[in-house]
């Protein structure tokens, strides 16, 4: 013997609506409760479909004192579907006027660009306009390295590195002076140390080299290139 077919929610839903329109009353949630499982709705779905009704406002409830009350009438949902309707008719409108409204714009877009052999030579024109900008662009990335802004920005990282290293060199003279004079009696061991480390004797401040002007750059790649 096969299982019987619970409801589904639908059903459910039509069941709890046939409560209030064969009653016209008004209605608490316990009430309810009471009264589905006759139309075939276990109590403990109750709750949940005529939660479900209220929210597509097919059902309408309202607080008097600290009581709930649900209520429905055959109009309700008569009303429901006549604002559905007027909605989805102005909604309808609207993409037909957006619609009439990209078409003209279409067709306006369109005139003057009939197929013809002038705009033909004219999209020929644009065709290699483009090709030869796109060689340009290329050739200008070639000389990137050459811009003056990223040569002065080049310039203060070297300035910067420079003062960098010389701020070591600083700190390692200090280092050794400090060896020295705590330490006299390993002055061998101490100058096999520095030696071994590429401390020697010509080890000096770094002097920076005066930065060559941008244009003789420029100039003398010009001249490599030709």
């Amino acid at each position: 013997m096969s299982k019987k077919r619970g409801l589904s929610l639908e059903e459910k839903r039509e069941k709890m609506l046939q409560i209030f329109y064969e009653s016209q009353d008004f209605f608490l949630l316990k009430e309810l409760e009471k009264l589905g499982p006759k139309k075939g709705v276990i109590t403990q779905s109750v709750k949940d479909v005529v939660q479900s009704l209220v929210d597509d406002d097919l059902v309408l409830k309202d607080k008097i004192g600290t009581s709930v009350y649900f209520w429905s009438l055959p109009s309700t949902a008569g009303n429901q579907l006549r604002n559905a309707y007027q909605k989805l008719e102005s909604e309808l409108q609207s993409s037909q006027k957006r619609f009439a409204e990209l078409v003209y714009q279409c067709n306006e877009l369109k005139r003057g660009r009939e197929e013809s052999d002038e705009r033909e030579d004219a999209l020929g024109e644009l065709t290699a306009l483009e090709l030869k900008y796109k060689e340009l662009k290329e050739e200008m990335g070639q000389f990137a390295d050459n811009d003056p802004a990223a040569f002065e920005s080049m310039k203060k990282a070297i300035e910067v590195a420079h003062a960098s290293a010389n701020r070591w060199t600083d700190n390692i003279f200090t280092l050794r002076q400090w060896c020295s004079n705590n330490f006299p009696q390993a002055k061998e061991q101490l100058e096999n140390l520095y030696t071994e480390v590429g401390i020697t004797d010509d080890f000096d401040y770094l002097e920076l080299a005066p930065a060559v002007p941008l244009s003789i750059v420029g100039d003398q790649m010009l001249e490599n290139n030709t």
